[in-house]
Parts: structure tokens; sequence; C-alpha cells
């Protein structure tokens, strides 16, 4: 399951740069499929990370994982003409999965990739009576 959508992509980066990296027949269109293969070998490559800490597929995608996704793709899009900005932006993604894969970063999910339950609310408990109406305000 890829962790982000071409329209991901587009909001992220605009169309013109979608363009610029997947029409590879001059037609000034996105190339959907280009597009989804880099998505896929971004989505695959943070699987490789993610997967040995949590159960794949998540049953739940955090949003941090779609941002880096897009990162990684346009990263793959780029190939070697990659300019320091998209370089800066896999080094991030990468630091990051590395992290995931150490535990040093959680996701926010169980194990299981499921994210956990909220509980009810607050409790509070009081430790008993400081001040009463038969103490004069004294304890």
């Amino acid at each position: 399951m890829p962790y982000c959508t071409e329209q991901d992509m587009i909001d992220r980066y605009g169309d013109v740069e979608m363009v610029q990296l997947t029409d590879r027949d001059n037609l000034g269109v996105i190339d959907s499929t280009v597009l989804m293969v880099a998505i896929e070998n971004a989505s695959a490559l943070m699987d490789g990370y993610i997967g040995s800490r949590y159960a794949l597929p998540l049953s739940t995608v955090p949003r941090v994982l779609e941002l880096y996704c897009a990162d990684l793709a346009r990263y793959f899009l780029y190939d070697d003409r990659a300019t320091k900005a998209v370089e800066r932006g896999y080094n991030s993604a990468m630091d990051f999965l590395k992290q995931v894969s150490s535990g040093r970063t959680r996701l926010g999910l169980s194990d299981t990739g499921a994210k956990p339950k909220a509980s009810d609310g607050a409790t509070m408990q009081s430790g008993g009576r400081t001040f009463g109406r038969d103490d004069n305000g004294f304890m």
C-alpha cells in the first residue's frame, strides 16, 4: 500500500514540477505511471524500515509517513539531478526511518500497526479532606 498518492505529490510540489519530472514523452502532462512507480518504490523502501517494528500493512497511516514518502518519491524522480533541497528531504526521510527502525522514534501506533485506544478521560482521586466544618479551618 503506497503511503502517498499522486494528488499528495501534486499538492505538495505542484503540477509544473510533477510534469517536468514524469513527462518523458513531452506531452505536457503528468505521466501517472512514472509517478506511481516512484511512489511505490518509496513506499517499499519505507516498509523495509517500518516493518522491523510494526506489522504491515499498517491499519492507520500517520501523516508523517505520507510526507516522507513524498520526499522519497520526489528524490527518486529527480534521479541524479537532485537539488540540495531534494537531497535534504531524502536525508531527513531516511534519518526518520532509521530512527523508527531502531525504536528511537515511534509512530504512535501499537506494534500491530493500530492506533492505541484513548482512555475515556482523566480521573481524579482525593487524598482525603484537609479542612472541614468542625475543624474551624485548622488541621
